[in-house]
C-alpha cells in the first residue's frame, strides 16, 4: 500500500519525488504508515490522505467530527484493540458493524473484529488523527477505567488539603483537622462529606499549602490551533468522566494559582503532579497509580500527539476556552511529552496572554537601564541580544521591544521555536526542523522579504549568526537571544563560534542578559533583622549597609504561605560603546570587557538585585540565589 499511495501523489503533484524519499527514510527510521509521517513531517494534510486512499481503495471516507456514535456500538470493541488497529466502530445495523479504519486494506484487522463481535465489517475510511482523537473521546467514557465517581471531582472546591501529611491524607488540614475525618481533638467530624472524604481516600491528593478550586459552572471546550471549534456535544459527553473532569480541573487551577508550568510526572510506586508558580516547583496532588496512563492520554489527545507512540518524546499545543467566575478566558499550553523509565512525563507550559508584560516600564528596568535598551532597539540597524537561561523572561522582553516598535510603516518578521504568543501586526513564523525549516532557512527568507526588524528566536550555531550579522550590517535591526550567564560573555561565544571579532564588535548595539527573581508578597510583608556585615557580604558599600532595611514576606493565604508573590527582572544592560569595541576586536576576555562596562556605568545583575533589595521588592535569598558578585 505504501508505495501505491506514494506514487498517487507524487502522479497528482501532491508531494514531490524528494519529499517521498525523505519521508521513506523517515519511515524505514521511525516505522508507521507512509501516510501517517507525511502528515507528521508537514507534507501534506490527513484530509488529502483520506481523499486519495478513498479513491484508491473505492471506499467511501468520513468525517468523525460529524458523527454521534453510541456508547453501545462503542462497546462492541475494546478499547486496546481500537488503538491497536486505529479503528472506530460507527453503526451497526442488522448483522453488519460499519467500521471506520485508517488503513481500509488491513484484512487482519476486520477478521478479528468479525471474529470477536460475530457480525460482518464494512470499512469506511477516517484520517488516523480523527480516529486517536475519537478513540480518546469514546474510551474515557466507557467504565474500564474504574477510577473514582465523577461526582466527587465537584467536591474538590470543598477539600482542604493537608498540611505535612504524606500523600495518603494523614497530614492536619489548614482547619485543624485531621486527614482521617477527626479533628484534631480525636472526635469524629460530621461536617466532614462523603465526597471530601472519597477524594481523600482514593485520590490520595497531598497539596501542601494548596487548595483546589471546582471547575463546576465553568465551560470547558478544546480549540484548534487557529480556529475556535463547537466541542458542545463532546462536554456534554464527557462531564462524567472522571479523568477528563480531573485534566480540566489541573488546568484551570494553574491558571487561577498563576501557574507557568504543569509537571505530571510518573514514578515506579508513586504519580505526581506539580506546578511552578513564580520559578519554583510545589506538590499539588499524588492521584491514584491507576490513573497514569488514562491521565496522560487524555493530555496527548487534548494536544494532538500520537497516543501510540511511547517511545519517542513529542511536541504538541493545547488550545482551550473556558469561563471562570463569568469571565470567558483562552488559554493556550504547550506541550511536551519525553519517555521516562515508569511512563511518560508531560510538562505543560501555560502561556496566558493576560500575564504577557508588553510595557517595558513594568519589566523591572533600572530608569537609566531602559533608557539604554530603548535608544539601541530604535536605531535602524545592528543587533540587539538578550541573554540569560530558560525561563528567565526573555520571550517578554523581546516581545515588548516588537511591540514598542510595531507600526503601520514597519514590516517586522520573527522567527521562533515555538511561537508562543501572537502578536497582530507581526510576521511570525514557527520552526519545523524535521522539514529544515531552521533559523537559518528562515533567516535567508526573511532578507528577500524587504524586512526592517528581524527576531531569530535563538543563535545556536555558526551559520544562524553569521547570517544575523549579515543582516544587521547591511540595514536591518536583527533582534535575538542567547544562553549565557551574562552581557560580556556574549562576545566570547560568538567568537566561539566561528564569528571574527571584528564582526561581532561592528554588529552588535547592545547585549543585555536578565534573570527573574520573586517579588515579597504584599499583604504579609514584614521587616526582618539583617546585620550590617549580612548587606556587605552581598556587595553594598558600607554606607548603604548601614541604612538598609530588609523585608520578608511572613507567609499568608494569598500567597500560599510562601512569602512571595509574583516575579520581576534584574536586568544587566551592556552598550557597546567605542571603548568596548576597540576591546573586542584586539580579542579581550569577558573578564576585562566586565571591567570595562562597569566602569562605563553598567549596572550588573548583582547592582540591579541590590537596587530591588534596597526598595523592599525582593529579599536576600532571592538575590543570592540568582546572581554573583
Amino acid at each position: 500500500m505504501s508505495a501505491k499511495l506514494g506514487e498517487i501523489l507524487v502522479r497528482e503533484n501532491l508531494i514531490s519525488s524528494q519529499q517521498l524519499r525523505e519521508t521513506l527514510e523517515y519511515q524505514r527510521a521511525n516505522g508507521g504508515r507512509l501516510g501517517s509521517n507525511l502528515v507528521n513531517l508537514g507534507m501534506v494534510s490527513d484530509d488529502v490522505i483520506t481523499a486519495v486512499l478513498s479513491r484508491q481503495y473505492g471506499v467511501p471516507s468520513i468525517n468523525l467530527e460529524l458523527f454521534q456514535i453510541e456508547q453501545e456500538t462503542i462497546k462492541l470493541i475494546s478499547q486496546e484493540v481500537a488503538l491497536k488497529y486505529s479503528v472506530l466502530p460507527i453503526s451497526k445495523v442488522g448483522a453488519t458493524l460499519t467500521l471506520a479504519m485508517a488503513d481500509p486494506t488491513n484484512v487482519f484487522a476486520m477478521d478479528d473484529i468479525k471474529f470477536m463481535t460475530g457480525l460482518n465489517v464494512e470499512p469506511v475510511i477516517a484520517s488516523e488523527t480523527s480516529l486517536l482523537v475519537a478513540i480518546g473521546k469514546y474510551y474515557s467514557l466507557s467504565n474500564q477505567i474504574e477510577i473514582f465517581d465523577a461526582a466527587a471531582i465537584s467536591g474538590l472546591e470543598r477539600f482542604t488539603p493537608s498540611i505535612g501529611g504524606n500523600g495518603n491524607g494523614n497530614g492536619k488540614n489548614l482547619n485543624g483537622k485531621n486527614g482521617n475525618g477527626k479533628n484534631a481533638s480525636g472526635v469524629a467530624d460530621s461536617g466532614a462529606s462523603d465526597d471530601q472524604r472519597l477524594i481523600e481516600s482514593d485520590l490520595n491528593v497531598s497539596l501542601d499549602r494548596f487548595e483546589f478550586a471546582a471547575t463546576d459552572g465553568e465551560e470547558f471546550e478544546l480549540l484548534e490551533d487557529n480556529d475556535e471549534i463547537d466541542l458542545a456535544q463532546l462536554a456534554i459527553a464527557s462531564e462524567d468522566a472522571p479523568v477528563v473532569r480531573l485534566v480540566n480541573v489541573l488546568l484551570v487551577d494553574a491558571l487561577r494559582r498563576g501557574a507557568s508550568d504543569i509537571h505530571v510526572e510518573p514514578y515506579e510506586k508513586d504519580f505526581r503532579i506539580r506546578f511552578r508558580i513564580d520559578g519554583v516547583l510545589y506538590d499539588v496532588m499524588h492521584p491514584p497509580m491507576k490513573m497514569r496512563d488514562a491521565l496522560i492520554s487524555r493530555l496527548k489527545i487534548m494536544s494532538k500527539l500520537d497516543i501510540s507512540e511511547k517511545r519517542l518524546p513529542q511536541d504538541g499545543r493545547i488550545k482551550v476556552k473556558v469561563k471562570i467566575d463569568n469571565r470567558s478566558r483562552e488559554l493556550d499550553f504547550r506541550v511536551s511529552s519525553l519517555p521516562t523509565l515508569f511512563g511518560e512525563k508531560v510538562v505543560l507550559r501555560l502561556l496566558d496572554k493576560d500575564k504577557l508584560m508588553l510595557d517595558m516600564t513594568k519589566l523591572g528596568f533600572e530608569q537609566e537601564s531602559l533608557e539604554i535598551f530603548q535608544r539601541n532597539i530604535n536605531k535602524p540597524y545592528g543587533m540587539v541580544l538578550v541573554t540569560g537561561p530558560t525561563g528567565s523572561g526573555k520571550t517578554n522582553t523581546l516581545y515588548s521591544a516588537l511591540q514598542a516598535l510595531n507600526t503601520s510603516e514597519t514590516n517586522i518578521m520573527t522567527a521562533e521555536d515555538p511561537v508562543e504568543f501572537n502578536l497582530p501586526g507581526i510576521n511570525q513564523v514557527q520552526m519545523k526542523e524535521q522539514i529544515g525549516l531552521n533559523f537559518a532557512a528562515a533567516l535567508r527568507s526573511f532578507l528577500r522579504q524587504d524586512p526592517n526588524i528581524v527576531l531569530v528566536g535563538e543563535i545556536r550555531d555558526f551559520e544562524t549568526a553569521e547570517i544575523a550579522i549579515k543582516a544587521a550590517l547591511t540595514g536591518h535591526l536583527v533582534l535575538s537571544t542567547l544562553h549565557t550567564n551574562d552581557a560580556p560573555s556574549t562576545i566570547s561565544r560568538m567568537v566561539n563560534m566561528g564569528i571574527e571579532p571584528f564582526l561581532v564588535a561592528t554588529s552588535v548595539n547592545i547585549i543585555q542578559a536578565q534573570r527573574l527573581i520573586r517579588k515579597i508578597c504584599k499583604d504579609c510583608k514584614e521587616e526582618v533583622h539583617v546585620p550590617v556585615e549580612g548587606f556587605l557580604e552581598i556587595g553594598f558599600s558600607a554606607e548603604d549597609a548601614a541604612a538598609m532595611k530588609a523585608y520578608k514576606g511572613k507567609g499568608c493565604t494569598v500567597c500560599n504561605n510562601t512569602g512571595y508573590k509574583g516575579r520581576i527582572g534584574l536586568y544587566e544592560v551592556m552598550e557597546i560603546t567605542d571603548e568596548l569595541r576597540e576591546l573586542i576586536i584586539i580579542g579581550a576576555s569577558a573578564i576585562e570587557l566586565r571591567r570595562k562596562a562597569i566602569e562605563l556605568g553598567m549596572i550588573t545583575l548583582r547592582g540591579s538585585g541590590l537596587r530591588k533589595l534596597s526598595e523592599g521588592i525582593t529579599t536576600i535569598e532571592e538575590v543570592v540565589k540568582e546572581t554573583v558578585l
